[in-house]
């Protein structure tokens, strides 16, 4: 069975609204990258079983991404945030070539402080 990593982050988003069973056989599969065989005897089920509730899971979070999209705009945030670390320090290095306003200073270092918090809490 291929692993398509994708899932490791989805799992992140919707995880609790798997069954537990579900939820904790995707974590070990995924994140702990345990086998089917070796997750198949510590859960005391088959392995058959493991690749079953691994596939309802999948589809279960794939179908959830496709309805909420919550992964894909954080991922969105994610590459804004960057975007606006990187203007506000071409914005400070203009800055500083064109006789260094302190004002300009100021609010270019205020916007990178904002989006680099935001950027922590993620």
């Amino acid at each position: 069975m291929a692993k398509n990593l994708q899932v490791s982050v989805l799992l992140d988003f919707y995880g609790d609204m798997l069954t537990d069973k579900q939820r904790d056989v995707i974590d070990l599969y995924y994140n702990d990258d345990l086998s089917l065989a070796e997750i198949a005897q510590n859960e005391g089920i088959t392995r058959q079983g493991v690749r079953d509730s691994i596939k309802r899971g999948e589809a279960q979070l794939f179908e959830m991404e496709e309805r909420l999209g919550l992964a894909k705009r954080f991922g969105k945030m994610e590459e804004g945030l960057q975007s606006i670390l990187e203007a506000a320090r071409l914005i400070e290095e203009a800055n500083i070539r064109c006789g260094g306003s302190p004002t300009i200073k100021e609010q270019a270092r205020r916007i990178a402080k904002v989006a680099a918090a935001l950027c922590d809490e993620e």
